[in-house]
């Protein structure tokens, strides 16, 4: 792929880079999530005790579809000994809800014809909505790979097979009706550094683990104090929208 392999050593480097890409709204979004009220039998003020959180349960991507996203995320931003990699940090759960939400049905986009090829400069001018797009995608890709890899789907390949088939979609090798394969590989890449870097709000980003791994402060009110004092490290620690600490 033509970005930085997030395998070698500067891969801190490649992310800190990446924020830069990501929508401001996507890092922190005006939307906060309204506070539930207090359970009955807990004082106001009061914790209550700490429950676990059911797995995430996909709303748009079947099955099939959510084992793509979760295996090609994994490929795109892997763990290692510096911090999560996307699926530890819920990429695919951010994905799947921007897939469902206002985004994915287009309302961001211009999808009246007529369709042509064009610059990427332009930006996406396909005719699919993007959750469309996705999943009209993700089926050819599989169908591919089991043709082309002995009746594997993509998330049923090794991780080196993996990676040899996002560099294809990512280049074009592996090219499918008009330039679907590569407008989906640039959605892919986009919304993987998206919940990777987005507000924990969103879906992704659980603990604001990547906020603490490259030294963002989050949603802090004020820290204009340090903004002209590079090379300290930052002492206090992450804050997201709901007021969690990373």
């Amino acid at each position: 792929m033509s970005h930085d392999n997030p395998d070698q050593p500067d891969r801190r480097s490649f992310l800190r880079r990446s924020i830069y890409l990501v929508p401001a709204a996507a890092v922190a979004s005006v939307d906060a999530a309204p506070q539930a009220p207090a359970a009955s039998g807990v004082a106001a003020g009061a914790q209550a005790p700490a429950v676990a959180a059911a797995p995430y349960q996909p709303v748009f991507l079947n099955s099939v579809e959510w084992r793509f996203i979760q295996a090609a995320v994994a490929r795109l931003i892997p763990s290692d000994g510096e911090g999560p990699g996307a699926l530890e940090a819920g990429v695919p759960e951010f994905i799947d809800r921007q897939l469902e939400g206002a985004w994915g049905h287009g309302a961001f986009f211009y999808t009246q014809g007529p369709f042509h090829e064009s610059l990427p400069l332009f930006g996406y001018q396909g005719a699919l909505l993007p959750r469309d797009l996705y999943r009209t995608v993700i089926a050819a890709v599989d169908k591919w790979c089991q043709q082309q890899r002995g009746g594997k789907l993509f998330a049923e390949l090794d991780p080196a097979a993996q990676d040899e088939v996002l560099k294809g979609l990512e280049s074009g090798a592996i090219v499918f009706e008009g330039s679907q394969a590569r407008d989906f590989f640039a959605f892919l890449l986009a919304n993987t550094k998206e919940g990777y870097f987005s507000d924990p709000i969103h879906g992704g980003n659980k603990n604001g683990a990547s906020w603490t791994m490259i030294g963002f402060p989050g949603a802090r009110a004020d820290f204009m104090d340090w903004v002209q004092r590079p090379g300290e490290a930052y002492p206090l620690p992450t804050v997201t929208i709901a007021g969690r600490q990373g």
